[in-house]
């Protein structure tokens, strides 16, 4: 997957468009990733032992990965991802500025 965990991201669809995040968890199988702060919805909670209340708790929900955008970390631009291959080595490339990320 392009997107790996703590990268900075930009959600480039849906109802947090242009808002910026950190990734938190990459579900690969999925093809989804959870970003900081982004995404959040309402859990409703039962009580888990007698004479606890039953809680309302904002989580994030995990985001595709087509919905969200590499920002470069030299550049500062969000971009598309490119790999480069040198001997055994295999590098995240950014297409606009053509650094490794």
């Amino acid at each position: 997957m392009k997107i790996r965990k703590n990268d900075q991201v930009l959600i480039i669809a849906g109802k947090d468009k242009g808002k910026k995040g950190k990734v938190v968890a990459v579900l690969s199988k999925q093809n989804k990733v959870v970003v900081e702060g982004i995404n959040i919805v309402k859990r409703h909670m039962k009580p888990k032992n007698e004479g606890q209340k039953g809680q309302i708790i904002d989580m994030p929900s995990p985001l595709d990965v087509s919905k969200v955008k590499l920002i470069c970390p030299k550049c500062g631009q969000p971009t598309r991802v490119g790999f480069k291959i040198e001997g055994k080595k295999k590098y995240r490339i950014c297409k606009k500025c053509g650094q490794e990320i």
